[in-house]
């Protein structure tokens, strides 16, 4: 088999793509009419129905880089990718509905940032807006690499003009529309999204015999009978992984995974643009029970790969691990269900570079611009603001996706960054809203001291002078790290200053009261199957029994 990646589309596949292209272009169109105000813009205008955000929710996280990222990881490191998952999204998103939505949305906090304005001051504020901005360019950048890689398979396109043209397709809709183009375009993108990796899965099991025939060629090929397994030899770091069940637990299951989940903005954005405190709690609780089930069109496709294209792994070209779906595209997919894939993969890119680019825009504006350049202006001015940052998110975005380039692998990349991003941050969050001793001197410089460990501790690890056994170990415990750093710092500065007055944290932190979970509630919220007690239950349980049959 040849290693070229060129996809043979016809007519019926170009034409699926142009309607998709032109639906997502009139939904930002018809977007625009709904925006009145900033908060029409940057929010939704906090009008959103719970369905609509918690698919959104999970769609922006559902990009490019999740599909490709997360299939390179299946071809990689086998079953035990599906701890990014059980263990390491669904746990945080509950947790996230159950007790952080009350704090975030009742204080009527416009962004994650400014909640740290209120709980503790201005230069923590500052910081964590702007390295936030900074991850969101970023991540960005890897979701325009990954859309490259398809476009370079499509149309064999060199990088950089995919780059662009990609660049320029999101760019379109969402300063048209703002975060109604992008959050009802998102769950459109969840459905194609499906519709363009259930082919693949179902054709590929097909193909190797169901999923016994393909567990039968994983235990003879080179990953061998430890690729099937979640935990097993995780007490050691033999395993595919190369990772200690400590790492896992602490560092992905707790540490990056709440540190994303909860903190991240460009996720807690969709929840604060619903309707009311109920559907901002219901929000993540929806999107758990979807996350649950994504590895079954993301790490089963990377085995399918891993089986059925020989010379998948290579250090550089067509067979490295990040090519998995497109490869299996390639392989596996008639015309007419191939221009669905491809549409599919062009709408992951999208859902996951439109969630990047509406949080950059909104903390930008509210937590940059308008809070320490220009204050006081009107609702248009900071508009036409959150437009002009659309466009400079976007073009910083093209330059990072050179970065994201130099990693064969763009899920290492993209734990390496929220190891040194979210984590501190999540830690930072976790204190200040359970400790009202916590002081806003405390805040800063814990936030900034777990960055700077989490930072070192990732050039320790390139540098050679710390040998974890591969990428995803040392953003495990680079985040654990960080996280211990900032629970010591936050302590011992804590000690030697006072704290806010309670009458000043009530909504903030837990036990001083001031947050009301049904003073807005609708008809119909109180049905008990709309309970996030419950919601939330179930999908915990459910993410347990996931695990027995490849424990």
């Amino acid at each position: 088999m040849d290693g070229g990646l060129r996809l043979d589309l016809n007519w019926l596949d170009y034409l699926l793509l142009t309607l998709y292209f032109v639906t997502v272009l009139g939904v930002g169109f018809a977007a625009r009419r709904a925006i009145r105000t900033s908060v029409d813009f940057f929010l939704s205008g906090r009008s959103l129905p719970a369905w609509v955000t918690g698919l959104a929710f999970v769609s922006a996280n559902l990009g490019a880089l999740e599909i490709i990222g997360m299939a390179a990881n299946g071809a990689q490191y086998g079953v035990m990718t599906t701890h990014y998952y059980w263990i390491g999204a669904v746990p945080a998103m509950v947790f996230l509905g159950i007790v952080m939505m009350p704090f975030y949305y009742g204080s009527k906090v416009r962004s994650v940032p400014e909640y740290l304005r209120l709980r503790f001051n201005r230069p923590t504020h500052l910081l964590n807006a702007i390295s936030f901005a900074v991850a969101q360019v970023l991540i960005a950048g890897v979701n325009l690499y990954a859309l490259a890689l398809v476009l370079d398979a499509l149309l064999g396109w060199p990088l950089w003009i995919s780059i662009i043209v990609g660049a320029a397709i999101v760019l379109t809709y969402i300063s048209i529309g703002g975060l109604s183009s992008a959050i009802y375009n998102e769950v459109l993108q969840f459905f194609v999204i499906l519709a363009g990796l259930i082919p693949i899965t179902v054709i590929g099991l097909v193909k190797v015999g169901g999923i016994d025939g393909l567990f039968d060629k994983v235990r003879s090929g080179d990953l061998g009978a430890g690729a099937l397994h979640a935990w097993q030899n995780t007490g050691s770091s033999d395993n595919p992984l190369g990772a200690h069940w400590l790492g896992i637990v602490f560092g992905l299951g707790f540490v990056l995974s709440f540190g994303y989940w909860t903190t991240n903005f460009a996720e807690v954005q969709r929840a604060l643009s619903a309707r009311n405190m109920s559907a901002a709690r219901r929000t993540p609780l929806i999107a758990a029970y979807p996350k649950l089930l994504i590895p079954i069109v993301t790490v089963i496709p990377g085995l399918i790969a891993v089986v059925t294209v020989q010379g998948l792994g290579a250090d550089e070209g067509d067979l490295v691990y990040n090519n998995a779906i497109p490869l299996l595209m390639r392989d596996l997919l008639p015309n007419g269900v191939l221009g669905i894939a491809v549409t599919g993969l062009m709408a992951s890119f999208m859902a996951g570079m439109a969630a990047n680019v509406s949080g950059f825009n909104t903390v930008f504006t509210y937590d940059i611009w308008q809070t320490y350049v220009r204050r006081e202006r009107s609702d248009d001015y900071y508009i036409r603001v959150g437009r002009i940052a659309t466009i400079a998110g976007v073009v910083v975005g093209i330059g990072t996706a050179f970065i994201a380039a130099g990693f064969s692998n763009i899920m290492n990349y993209i734990q390496a960054l929220f190891s040194v991003f979210n984590a501190p941050l999540f830690a930072t969050f976790i204190v200040g809203m359970f400790w009202k001793r916590m002081t806003a001197a405390a805040g800063f410089w814990s936030l900034l001291s777990g960055t700077v460990v989490a930072i070192a501790t990732y050039l320790l690890y390139l540098g050679g002078a710390l040998p974890f056994e591969t990428d995803l170990e040392e953003s495990f415990w680079g985040a654990g790290l960080a996280f211990v750093t900032v629970l010591l710092v936050a302590f011992v500065i804590s000690r030697f200053g006072a704290p806010k007055p309670e009458s000043e944290l009530r909504g903030l932190v837990n036990g001083l009261g001031g947050i009301d979970v049904k003073g807005d509630v609708l008809v119909g919220d109180a049905a008990w199957y709309r309970s996030p007690l419950l919601l939330g239950g179930v999908a915990l349980a459910l993410s347990l029994l996931f695990y027995i049959p490849v424990w």
